[in-house]
This record gives structure tokens, sequence and C-alpha cells, in this order.
């Protein structure tokens, strides 16, 4: 009886726990972060390679590869693997092959498109109006202490309705 009830025991007990760690990974309103790993790769960085390009303008574009293989120096991977919240992982992968200093292929989940790279405008210009000041900033201070400045600033004319009729 001994022997049968031990084996039981430690079945049920193991199941119990595995039971717990599924309902903790799925419980309602408990925060995942977002884990996000490697070179960030999307298609309009793919987009604007070109081939010919040399080491050096896609390391402008790409940034520097994940993996540089001794035995493969011809290529370059770049890896992103992202996963939100504690959904499935996302893994994207692309591999840059040169023939010396030029690119001459990519391979793996982005595919250079044909098209010309129009890249829009971010910048925003801003036209600000003069203002019209009677006097600035320290011509106003200055005029509340009775500084030098305060009698050279000529007083704005005051044309009177009488005044103006008569000459």
């Amino acid at each position: 009886m001994k022997r049968t009830v031990f084996p039981l025991a430690v079945a049920a007990s193991l199941t119990l726990l595995t039971a717990c760690e599924t309902i903790l990974t799925n419980l309602p309103g408990v925060y995942s972060i977002d884990i996000e790993q490697g070179n960030m790769i999307d298609q309009a960085m793919v987009d604007q390679l070109r081939p010919n390009m040399s080491k050096r303008q896609v390391l402008y574009i790409m940034g520097s590869p994940m993996l540089t293989d001794t035995f493969h120096e011809r290529r370059w991977d770049y890896l992103y693997s992202e996963q939100p919240g504690g959904d499935a992982r996302v893994q994207k992968r692309i591999a840059l092959y040169f023939d010396g200093e030029n690119l001459v292929g990519v391979q793996g989940d982005f595919r250079p498109s044909q098209l010309p790279v129009v890249k829009e405008s971010t910048e925003t210009t801003v036209d600000v109006p003069k203002r019209n000041l009677d006097r600035t900033m320290w011509e106003k201070i200055t005029g509340l202490f009775g500084g030098e400045d305060a009698g050279n600033i000529p007083a704005k004319p005051e044309n009177k309705p009488s005044e103006l009729l008569t000459e």
C-alpha cells in the first residue's frame, strides 16, 4: 500500500504544480512587458538598399549587423525578435551578401522595392510676424528707475483733431 501511495502523491503534486504554472501565465490583468531584441528592421530601411552599395552605405542605413560570421565574411545577418506582451514571438531575419565592398544580394523576410525611395519631409516652417514694440523690455525697465536712456526715447506724437484742422 505504501508503495502505491507515494508515486500517486508525487504524480498528483506534479499535476497540481503544472496546473498552477499555466494559470499564472494566463491570468487576466497581469502586465507582461514587450520584449524586443536584435536590430530593428523595417521595410523602409530595406527599400533604401540598392545593388552595388558600399558597406559603409549599408552600415549607415541598416546599422551594425547582429552577426558577422568569420566563416562567411561575405554575409551580414540582421535579426529582430519581438514578443509583445507575452504573446507569441515574431522573428524577422535578413541576410545581406557582399562581393568585396559592394552589396550584391539580399535574402530573408524582407525584399527591397524597385520603386525609387521618396522620403517624406518632417520639417515644418513657422513664419512669426514681427511685433511692433514702442520700447524694448530693457527700455521699459530702465524707464522705471529713471535711467540714462529713459529721457532719450521719443514719445509718440499725439495728433489732436484741432491741431490737424488749423494747419
